[in-house]
């Protein structure tokens, strides 16, 4: 009954948020525990920009993405001028210019993404992985809890008992189909060195957020797991393997995506009683595709 119930209600979420300017009717799947429906309009909703842009050489990727600008005076004149077959003098309108354009070169784990279960093996729950574009939008959109796990120092591992101690703190239950998200506070060291310096779930918080439902797991750090560095010194120390990569590796036994890369989760004014957008640009056959994850709050 929870699933259906809180399906349900995204769905008449969004038919409210389709007719822009008429009341419309918020009822949390979280029920009494967060926002009490109520009737809001559109403007009665902040908007919270949960992401990172793409960003030419940005210092927070280790693979540094490329963005060629066209200009109007330049590249976009010379383009127009040779698409149209006309002289510069015969764009009226623009005064000799042309349009503008950004060639980029990125891979689609660069910036706020969203992870397909491809990205984890190709198999998933013994069936073939979803791809990015095949990933239900449904997993993309709906009620959230953040979770503040900021005390965890880099290197450390968010564990199951942890995620239990803040869903008491916050006075939460999980439903299915809820975007958890994760404050690590990495965010705030977005362009230095330091911010590959991170906690991270393992395996068994990860099946265990999965075990209640949840498709969709978001943290504001460069990965879900521990930081690299942790990983290989675990690795090394033991010759374990099973410290390499848990959380991600988990999506193979069972399917879930993940948001890396959040962005400003401790501007959300409360930890739940809020809806989170995040759909990914549809790359065909991706493991993952760039997304501008937005927090919905009834102000």
């Amino acid at each position: 009954m929870s699933t259906l119930r809180a399906r349900a209600d995204r769905r008449a979420f969004l038919r409210a948020a389709a007719a822009t300017g008429a009341g419309l009717a918020l009822a949390s799947p979280a029920g009494a525990q967060t926002v009490p429906p109520g009737e809001l309009r559109l403007n009665q909703l902040q908007l919270i920009d949960l992401s990172v842009g793409l960003e030419h050489d940005a210092p927070g990727e280790r693979t540094k993405p490329k963005i060629e600008y066209v200009t109007h005076a330049a590249g976009g004149l010379a383009s127009m001028m040779d698409t149209f077959g006309a002289k510069a003098e015969d764009f009226v309108y623009s005064n000799g210019h042309g349009w503008a354009v950004e060639n980029l070169a990125v891979g689609s784990h660069t910036a706020t993404h969203i992870d397909a279960p491809y990205h984890y093996g190709a198999l998933s729950g013994g069936k073939p992985a979803r791809r990015i574009d095949e990933v239900p939008l449904e997993w993309c959109f709906g009620p959230a809890v953040v979770l503040d796990l900021r005390h965890r120092m880099p290197g450390e591992v968010i564990t199951v008992a942890d995620l239990e101690r803040q869903l008491r703190a916050v006075e939460y239950t999980i439903r299915p189909d809820d975007i958890v998200l994760i404050h690590t506070g990495a965010a705030t060291r977005w362009g230095t060195p330091e911010y590959f310096r991170q906690p991270g779930l393992d395996r068994d918080s990860t099946l265990w957020l999965v075990d209640q439902g949840v498709h969709m797991i978001g943290i504001d750090a460069w990965t879900l797991d521990r930081e690299f560095a942790a990983q290989i010194a675990d690795y090394r120390r033991t010759g374990d393997g099973r410290y390499l990569w848990p959380a991600h590796f988990a999506g193979m036994t069972k399917e879930y995506c993940q948001i890396e890369k959040l962005a400003n989760l401790e501007r959300l004014p409360r930890p739940h009683g809020f809806y989170v957008s995040c759909l990914p640009i549809k790359i065909k056959g991706g493991s993952a595709g760039w997304c501008r994850a937005v927090a919905l709050v009834p102000r």
